[in-house]
């Protein structure tokens, strides 16, 4: 039996040389300065390796049970958490090894750059590595959309609205995005081929790529201050090295899957314990409580967005991520030669602390952002006792109207509610009547942050409301609009009603 198999190995390997390919990869000399302790910055290329092989396999069995289709997708997820056997963890450990992979995959990166591995020869190599990580990228988005939920339908809308900003174009990469004029089958029928087909297809094109660059170009060797990179010694210097060089399959492989390993065993440990994430709530357009934000890696750019003025915005959106992609691109062509060593390299440092720095702060920020509604602000925080004792009847009411009309989420009284909008302790001396109507009937204009609740609300609650927004001004301060009004004559006029269009007309004799 054991001939039997050798002849078919063989058969195969004269045909496909399979063992010359796996002796070239394993085989392949590395600089033996890997084997010392700078040899474990090198390991988590293979990690993001790994967790692309775990994903791959958790995304084909997940495929075999999810149903990409509108009226069955989100049921679907739910029957893997609460139905069919260990659903609940293959849909855990594909989400955080895909969070895994994002870490490794930045990890890496950042370790190339700052050890000067971007340098010639192996500026294609890190340009590959930009595409990968863009691939990456574009894998956990995708993903999220998959799911099905608020934040699934939410995400799409904005990176649809993002899209339709795009000149000329915009119109008809949202039609190629969503499939339709709104969001429904068709956009979920495309995410799910493009996290599926399309995206894991050009994931493993340049992955190919990439490792065969690696091969091609060599490891580089961990930097040693004083060692700079020349053009016309690198390449000599390079192979003189190699000479006495050790095969990667050594200490190298068994590092590397030492730390592969225990990156497997901490991602199935934490989706056991933590569980799968979401779907939260069915994608319903309408439902009031619905509060999506993006995923990690993305938090940052909402948080960013979220901050900026509005005249930013569509700068934020077309043309820095284009620079920011633009820079990482042209890194290995403005940092080519010189010094590789970190401690010889002060602005790569500094650079990667300025970044994760503001990465880190724009991600928190995103986690706990300020303008997000406080969704229990109107059942937790009741109308300061102050308002309520200078309150009229029609005014409390007005309160309750602001309270149930869920404006508490957003808005906050004496600085206690949510942090969205601003606060409308004294509100009453910025916007008069009118303007308060308008605000309320129209929302922000341009589509800001303020919707519209024209239609969510009665004529007779908009009245009591915004007697309501009136009346929130200081003891003794008049309602904005009035010039110079007395005390009494101002309360008199706020008060008083007009019956001009109610009376009859003065008899003309």
């Amino acid at each position: 039996m054991n001939a039997r198999l050798r002849q078919i190995g063989t058969w195969i390997d004269r045909r496909l040389g399979v063992r010359d390919l796996l002796a070239h990869t394993v085989l392949h000399p590395i600089p033996r300065e890997l084997e010392s302790p700078m040899g474990w910055w090198y390991v988590f290329g293979s990690a993001s390796l790994t967790f692309l092989l775990l994903q791959i396999l958790s995304g084909v069995g997940l495929a075999l049970v999810y149903v990409p289709s509108a009226d069955q997708a989100y049921e679907s997820l739910l029957y893997l958490d609460y139905e069919h056997p260990l659903g609940w963890f293959l849909r855990a450990l594909h989400y955080y090894a895909g969070s895994g992979m994002v870490v490794m995959v930045l990890v890496h990166m950042t370790q190339v750059f700052l050890q000067g591995g971007h340098k010639y020869p192996r500026e294609l190599t890190w340009c590959v590595g930009v595409v990968l990580l863009l691939c990456v990228l574009g894998m956990f988005f995708s993903g999220q959309i998959l799911r099905w939920d608020p934040d699934a339908y939410w995400g799409l809308a904005v990176a649809g609205s993002m899209a339709g900003r795009v000149p000329i174009i915009g119109p008809d990469v949202v039609h190629v995005l969503l499939g339709a004029e709104t969001i429904g089958a068709a956009a979920l029928s495309r995410f799910f081929a493009l996290h599926v087909f399309v995206i894991p297809g050009a994931l493993l094109f340049f992955l190919a790529i990439h490792l065969w660059l690696v091969l091609r170009c060599g490891v580089s060797a961990p930097p040693v201050p004083g060692q700079i990179v020349d053009r016309a010694t690198y390449d000599r210097d390079y192979a003189e090295s190699l000479k006495r060089g050790v095969p990667f399959f050594g200490d190298a492989f068994w590092r590397d899957a030492l730390v592969s390993a225990l990156a497997v065993i901490v991602v199935v440990v934490i989706a056991a314990v933590l569980g799968p994430k979401g779907p939260t709530d069915p994608p319903d357009p309408t439902l009031g409580g619905a509060n999506p934000r993006p995923e990690w890696p993305f938090l940052w750019l909402f948080a960013l967005l979220s901050l900026s003025p509005r005249e930013a915005e569509t700068f934020i959106i077309l043309v820095f991520p284009l620079l920011v992609i633009g820079v990482m691109f042209a890194v290995p062509f403005i940092s080519n030669r010189g010094e590789r060593a970190p401690s010889r390299r002060p602005v790569a440092v500094l650079s990667v602390i300025l970044i994760y720095t503001t990465l880190g702060v724009l991600t928190y920020l995103g986690f706990t952002a300020p303008w997000s509604p406080r969704m229990e602000a109107w059942t937790a925080d009741p109308v300061p006792v102050e308002i309520v004792k200078r309150s009229t009847v029609p005014q409390l009411v007005g309160g309750s109207v602001f309270q149930y009309k869920n404006c508490r989420n957003c808005h906050a009284l004496d600085g206690v509610g949510g942090r969205r909008g601003p606060d409308l302790t004294s509100v009453g001396t910025r916007l008069t009547r009118d303007q308060l109507i308008m605000q309320v009937s129209n929302g922000t204009p341009g589509g800001g942050l303020m919707p519209a609740y024209g239609k969510q609300i009665s004529p007779a609650e908009l009245s009591m409301l915004v007697d309501f927004l009136v009346s929130l001004r200081p003891e003794g301060q008049p309602a904005a609009g009035w010039a110079t009004p007395g005390p009494s004559l101002g309360a008199q006029q706020a008060a008083e009603p007009t019956y001009a269009k109610q009376l009859p007309p003065p008899d003309a004799s």
